[in-house]
C-alpha cells in the first residue's frame, strides 16, 4: 500500500484563505485547490492508494470544530486516513483524545509555530503522556528562526523523544524545515520517523545525502504536503535528488502503512 503520508485539505468556505496564508508563509505557490476531492484526484493520478490529511486547530476554540472535521472526512472517504488534533489551552483534551480513539484516529498533528505554543511547552507531557501508546505524532519542526527562537526545533523534539521513548513521532519536513544541520546533530538516525514534505526543494544535496546515509530506511516516510506540492511530482523530485532505484522509492511509499498498522 502507497500512502501520503503528509496532506491537508479544508472546507470549502476556508480553503482559499488558507492557501493564501500558506504561499505567504512559506513563498510557495500551491498547486490546487486545498479540497478534498482535487487532493485524492492528484493522489490517484501518482498512484497512491490512501492519504494521511492534518489539520491543526489554531486555538483551542477550533479543536471540537477541526476534530470534526476530519471525522467527517474519515466518514466520507475510505481512502483517507484523518489524524486529529489538540491544543494545549484547550482544557478538555483528554475528553478529544477518548473521541478519536474510540473513532479509529491513528495520529494527532501538532504545528507550534501556527497553534502560537512552544514544543518545549511543560503542557504537552500529560497529553503526551496519554495519548502516546495509542496515536502517533506528526510534528511540523523548523522554519527561517534559529532553534532558541523558533516555536519548534529538532533538539527540542529531541527532548520530548528522550522524555517519552515510547511516543511514535513524525519530524516532519525530513526533520525540520530550515533546520536540517540541527536535525543531524540530534533526531537524524534515532528512533524517530521523518517525512519528505516541503524539503526537497530547499535542502543541498550534500545536507540530504548525510540524512539519507544517516536514517533508518524504513523511517523515511513519503509526504508531498498537498496542497503545496502535488504528489506525483513530489515523487519523482525524490526519485531525482536522491538518485532512487524503484525499489528504493516503493519502499518510502510503504513505510507508512507500516508505521500506522495498516500493512496487515
Amino acid at each position: 500500500m502507497f500512502i501520503d503520508v503528509h496532506t491537508h485539505a479544508f472546507h470549502p468556505k476556508i480553503a482559499d484563505k488558507v492557501l493564501q496564508q500558506l504561499g505567504q508563509h512559506y513563498g510557495i505557490q500551491g498547486v490546487g485547490s486545498g479540497l478534498i476531492e482535487d487532493l485524492l484526484a492528484r493522489a490517484r493520478k501518482a498512484g497512491i492508494d490512501r492519504v494521511v490529511v492534518h489539520s491543526a486547530a489554531t486555538a483551542a476554540a477550533q479543536v471540537i470544530p477541526a476534530n470534526n472535521f476530519a471525522l467527517a472526512l474519515k466518514e466520507a472517504h475510505p481512502s483517507v486516513i484523518p489524524f486529529g488534533t489538540i491544543h494545549p489551552d484547550y482544557e478538555d483534551w483528554a475528553c478529544q483524545l477518548d473521541r478519536l480513539k474510540k473513532s479509529g484516529i491513528r495520529g494527532l498533528k501538532l504545528h507550534p509555530e501556527f497553534q502560537s505554543f512552544r514544543l518545549d511547552d511543560p503542557r504537552l507531557h500529560p497529553i503526551i503522556e496519554e495519548a502516546q501508546d495509542h496515536f502517533m505524532f506528526m510534528l511540523h519542526i523548523g522554519d527561517v528562526l534559529p532553534p532558541e527562537q523558533n516555536p519548534s526545533c529538532p533538539y527540542k523534539l529531541a527532548a520530548l523523544m528522550d522524555l517519552f521513548p515510547r511516543a511514535r513521532f513524525i519530524a516532519a519536513h525530513m526533520g525540520g524545515y530550515r533546520h536540517w544541520k540541527y536535525a543531524l546533530e540530534s533526531t537524524i538516525g534515532r528512533d524517530v520517523y521523518i517525512d519528505t514534505s516541503s524539503s526537497l526543494e530547499f535542502i543541498d544535496d550534500a545536507t540530504l545525502a548525510a540524512i539519507w546515509k544517516k536514517h533508518p530506511r524504513e523511517r523515511i516516510l513519503f509526504g508531498s504536503d498537498y496542497p503545496l506540492y502535488d504528489p506525483a511530482d513530489e515523487m519523482a523530485r525524490l526519485r531525482k535528488r536522491l538518485k532512487l532505484s524503484d525499489a528504493e522509492l516503493e519502499q518510502i511509499l510503504r513505510n507508512s502503512a507500516v508505521a500506522l498498522g495498516l500493512d496487515q
